[in-house]
């Protein structure tokens, strides 16, 4: 190992785990440099954090204008970013959101989005979904359960919480219509022999599952699911923690849905690396939760705040051209599918797609991914995998990464497949 893996081994607890030992020392747009020299194409940002590119250049100079003026308030005092960040958020939040609340991280908005649903109804159940990922604290991790190691050894878990099917047709060998039939009777049944839709606050659901494997949510599942809502008075949480801020092609992964949610949780891009989250809802949901029952030190951060109100001017500059990359994308990597038994499925939104590899059989196959992202490692290629068996590619490129950037990651992943079959 190098001198610097053995400081970090020495000064940092193991139980933070990385994809790989590279000591990176700059950033910049869709490429990263090692302490080496080597250059690396990002298809990872951060697990979709740096949607706007690392540093890009507007979100820098807010920051560091900020930075010479105020740092940090902790509720002591306001300050213009803070409402400026708000403002722009709401500028383009789906209905009915029009107030925000700022945290720090993503498992803190879900935490308060869940609160703000038990608090304001009255009401303590909690419907997830399988597959669903929704942060590590032991509120947040009830709610999780995209990969069972996640919640091992921390049992038990929050009580009223309640865990039900979300469609996967791929993994199901189902249609996307008999899967969503058969999560949608599952779900039923539970509201007639598990909980009484009367003592369920919320419904928490991503509109596309992300460490669970990048299953979008067909759009007739979260149809009923409103439907199911607004008959008996129950809240919709949409964690738009990594589906937000284009990622999806549209601002919301919601946004792909005819439908509203009631409460939205955002994190990940909304500050392009600095730590922020937020809760949004409507004025009148808000009203009903009075001040001081929810609280934090840090949420709102004055720096954070300024570099989310440029966030927000970035992406709507970027969201133009998404569609046409998520195009090239997908016809790029189905292209790729089509010669690669290893390739299960390619599936996704706008530029949040899941590449799964599977085995001779058609099961998820570990070690190939494990092959092939050491492959892409060698080549240049960063990215990060998901899954419960750790066999999918995420693909999540900076959203202003270029066609040419583009397809040299696609021929990339190419080789790598074609190297473990080869193998």
């Amino acid at each position: 190992m190098s001198e610097f893996i053995d400081r970090f081994t020495a000064a940092v607890a193991p139980v933070i785990a990385f994809d790989n030992n590279v000591e990176m020392v700059e950033a910049r747009g869709a490429w990263l440099t090692d302490a080496a020299g080597k250059r690396y194409l990002d298809f990872g940002t951060g697990i979709s954090v740096t949607n706007c590119g690392h540093n890009h250049p507007q979100i820098v100079e807010a920051a560091h204008r900020q930075l010479d003026r105020v740092w940090h308030g902790g509720g002591t005092f306001r300050y213009d970013s803070y409402v400026s960040a708000a403002e722009q958020l709401i500028s383009v939040a789906p209905e009915p959101i029009d107030q925000f609340f700022f945290m720090n991280s993503g498992a803190e908005a879900v935490e308060a989005a869940v609160k703000l649903a038990r608090h304001t109804t009255g009401r303590q159940g909690v419907v997830a979904f399988r597959g669903g990922f929704h942060g590590r604290t032991m509120g947040s991790v009830s709610y999780t359960t995209s990969a069972v190691r996640y919640r091992s050894g921390y049992l038990p878990l929050l009580p009223s919480v309640y865990i039900a099917p979300f469609p996967h047709p791929f993994r199901e060998g189902l249609t996307e219509e008999e899967s969503t039939a058969r999560a949608l009777f599952d779900l039923r049944e539970m509201l007639r022999h598990e909980v009484a839709p009367a003592d369920i606050a919320c419904f928490l659901i991503e509109p596309v599952q992300g460490e669970g494997g990048y299953y979008p949510a067909p759009a007739a599942f979260l149809q009923e699911l409103r439907d199911i809502a607004d008959r008996h008075s129950i809240l919709i949480i949409a964690d738009e923690v990594q589906t937000g801020f284009g990622r999806t092609g549209k601002w919301w992964g919601i946004d792909n849905y005819d439908i509203s949610p009631d409460i939205i949780s955002i994190g990940k891009a909304i500050a392009n690396g600095l730590p922020l989250s937020a809760v949004g809802a409507s004025r009148d949901l808000f009203g009903k939760w009075p001040p001081g029952v929810h609280g934090t030190t840090y949420g709102g951060n004055a720096v954070a705040c300024a570099a989310a109100v440029e966030v927000v001017n970035v992406i709507g500059d970027l969201l133009p051209s998404v569609p046409a990359l998520s195009e090239q994308a997908f016809a790029g990597l189905r292209a790729m599918q089509s010669k690669h038994p290893s390739v299960g499925e390619v599936r996704g939104l706008g530029l949040m797609i899941g590449v799964e590899l599977v085995n001779g059989d058609g099961q998820p196959d570990a070690r190939a991914l494990e092959f092939v992202g050491e492959h892409l490692l060698d080549s240049g290629l960063i990215f990060h995998p998901c899954g419960p068996d750790h066999n999918i590619i995420r693909f999540i490129p900076p959203l202003l990464i270029s066609p040419e950037d583009l397809d040299h990651g696609i021929q990339l992943i190419d080789a790598a497949l074609t190297a473990w079959e080869n193998a």
